[in-house]
């Protein structure tokens, strides 16, 4: 069968240094070169295959991903990998695992959380992998509503424990990755009773299952909650049930950083102040943002290449058809997903630095931005998430019927992704904690100054009063002009809700009458963040031919597009005339032209192995229907000419024989 391949015409065609768009994509040569590395190392491996991985049963399945996170933790011992050579390693292996939330949240977890002396016990242990933790918060009946939660951790004075108890159906534990059938340890979140006093929900360090025979422990009952969606996808994590019938643990294994409890049964506040707990949620947060970049550019190289290999209509005179990518339909599509995964990538970058600030000011106790930071985090996690989760889906239908597929790549990329949309908050609850941050920002507006990503609301008065200035479409390629143009619609949304909510007697019930409006106000306040987060990165020093250049242009498509998305907010809020929208659409659309010919190298860019892609639509050679053909004759249900059940169910109807078969 003859070897089809348009990308290499494709690559001819990139206006900038290929090489050099890596190092900018990963954020510095050392990354690219560690992740490089990396990525070849689990794609060479025939231990790490994962194209089977959809047709398995269950436990096959299961078993599977235990025998790869055994053989990942033997090479990162015998290779002696750093930390981030590991971390590097497990995205690659592309199989979520207990080992995920071993390192993700058990271990930042008491890091967080613990005083010196159980981060000297348990971290040791931990990071040894002699035990292995999950963290446990999340309920039946609560998830969002962490006060609501009804684990109960009790303290008895006389035996100098701790009884952890579930006393009700809803309070069992629900969802922890790892808890399953894994975990030895875990931190439990429950909420701390002294004296018959509630003293708020606190984690707690317990052992799970007996580290000689891995039974659960007298008083526990766990398990795992069952499939999830997709084929493998999440199913290779054993999100867990736990119930607790009066377990009792030592006094010290609850997490005492911020608060402790004496022998006495005395509850002191320490020296720590307990908004260091937040530090941590920024830093897990940050990481999700990063998530989101690799997740959606993962779905638009896919959908990139597919659109360049595939021809549809337009042949001329016997001709070649015309490739998908050169449809506007498609680009208007497609382009904004690419121009939206740089995006994500440059704001993921900014909030890493953003957490280590954070860090060095809690280590100097300044929590001035903290408040700022939470909500900032927050609020990108949920934008970006939610962007991450609908462009994978999109992607998918940018491929058409293939894209259907399983060896297409999307749909376990999309079933694997979208839990993200709800855990470490759901996103629709994280924008109404940004919206509280907002409007308390307004309401402060005439004595106090807002900070960092607030900043533009100072000028409030000035946003609200002056108009769009644009008059060509070439102007809306003035950074300024995008800027302004977002801070304006931001302020005059917020200001506008918390005008209608100060007509409410009772600011509770105004809040929850206003909810979809702070949403969308929320969601303004982001975009505005990502978008300036990206023009700031074209003002740092980029190397490489071309490369700033077309960095600018997706920068232009990714505001444009949201100007036009959202044209209603723009045109609402009275900063922008029908004609000015209208120019920003027709600047779009010329954008779109500039994108065409960089499209395969800015995918190109991301570096990615085809074993990380998992798609046969996407690979790099652009080889894709031999290999479409090939992969349906590997079916188990191509084993045979005639299919296991035929004669027993088939032939009977053909034969009109219905009535004598043994159903």
């Amino acid at each position: 069968m003859e070897v089809v391949d348009y990308l290499s015409d494709e690559r001819n065609k990139a206006q900038f240094d290929v090489e050099a768009m890596k190092v900018a994509w990963a954020g510095s040569r050392e990354t690219l070169e560690l992740s490089e590395r990396m990525a070849k190392l689990v794609a060479n491996d025939p231990a790490f295959e994962k194209f089977t991985r959809p047709m398995l049963g269950r436990k096959e399945l299961f078993k599977n991903t235990l025998k790869k996170a055994a053989y990942a933790w033997k090479l990162i011992v015998n290779l002696r990998l750093s930390e981030e050579e590991a971390k590097w390693l497990r995205l690659y292996i592309d199989e979520p695992a207990y080992t995920d939330l071993h390192w993700g949240m058990f271990i930042p977890a008491i890091e967080g959380q613990g005083t010196e002396e159980q981060k000297q016990k348990w971290l040791p242990l931990a990071q040894k992998m002699q035990i292995i933790g999950c963290y446990a918060q999340t309920e039946l009946g609560h998830g969002s509503n962490v006060q609501g939660l009804e684990t109960t951790a009790t303290f008895d004075p006389q035996t100098d424990e701790f009884v952890l108890h579930s006393p009700t159906l809803t309070s069992s534990k629900w969802w922890p990755g790892g808890l399953g059938k894994v975990s030895t340890h875990g931190v439990i979140y429950a909420r701390l009773i002294v004296n018959g006093q509630f003293h708020g929900v606190h984690g707690f360090i317990v052992q799970l299952r007996s580290l000689e025979d891995h039974s659960p422990l007298p008083g526990i009952t766990v398990g795992d909650i069952g499939l999830k969606f997709g084929n493998g996808a999440y199913n290779t994590m054993d999100n867990g049930v736990l119930r607790f019938d009066h377990v009792r643990i030592p006094r010290n294994q609850m997490l005492m950083r911020v608060l402790q409890v004496t022998k006495e049964g005395k509850i002191k506040q320490s020296d720590v102040p307990r908004q260091l707990i937040y530090g941590t949620m920024v830093y897990v947060r940050q990481t999700i943002v990063a998530d989101a970049s690799k997740a959606l550019s993962r779905a638009v190289c896919i959908a990139t290449r597919y659109s360049a290999v595939r021809r549809q209509f337009g042949s001329r005179n016997g001709g070649p058809e015309t490739q998908v990518i050169d449809y506007k339909t498609q680009q208007s599509r497609l382009f904004p997903l690419l121009a939206s995964a740089y995006a994500f990538r440059f704001v993921g970058e900014w909030l890493k630095w953003l957490y280590m600030d954070v860090k060095q000011r809690l280590a100097a106790n300044d929590f001035s931005t903290l408040p700022e930071a939470h909500a900032c985090t927050a609020g990108l996690k949920s934008l970006t998430t939610t962007a991450t989760a609908d462009g994978i889906e999109e992607c998918r239908k940018l491929c058409g019927g293939h894209g259907y597929l399983v060896s297409s790549g999307l749909p376990e990329l999309f079933a694997v992704y979208i839990p993200a949309c709800t855990y470490e908050g759901d996103n629709v609850v994280l924008l109404l904690q940004v919206a509280r941050f907002l409007v308390k920002t307004v309401s402060e507006l005439g004595y106090k100054k807002p900070v960092g990503t607030t900043g533009y609301m100072g000028r409030a008065a000035d946003l609200l009063q002056n108009n769009c200035a644009v008059q060509t479409a070439g102007e809306w390629l003035n950074p300024d002009a995008v800027v302004e143009a977002f801070e304006a619609r931001a302020a005059r949304m917020a200001v506008s809700c918390g005008q209608r909510l100060a007509k409410f007697e009772n600011p509770e019930e105004g809040f929850a009458e206003l909810a979809a409006d702070l949403v969308e106000a929320s969601v303004a306040h982001c975009q505005l963040i990502v978008v300036s987060k990206f023009i700031e990165k074209l003002q740092q020093e980029i190397p490489g031919k071309g490369v700033r250049e077309s960095l600018e242009v997706l920068c232009y498509v990714y505001a444009l597009f949201l100007v036009h998305k959202h044209q209603g907010d723009f045109l609402a809020t009275g900063y922008l005339t029908p004609k000015q929208a209208s120019l920003a659409n027709d600047q779009l659309r010329t954008l779109y032209s500039k994108v065409r010919p960089n499209a395969i190298a800015l995918v190109d860019a991301f570096s990615y192995t085809d074993h990380y892609l998992g798609s046969i639509l996407g690979r790099y050679d652009g080889n894709v229907y031999p290999k479409l053909y090939e992969a349906a004759w590997e079916d188990p249900l191509n084993d045979s000419d005639v299919v296991d059940g035929f004669h027993q169910y088939v032939q009977p109807i053909l034969k009109q024989k219905l009535h004598s078969a043994k159903l």
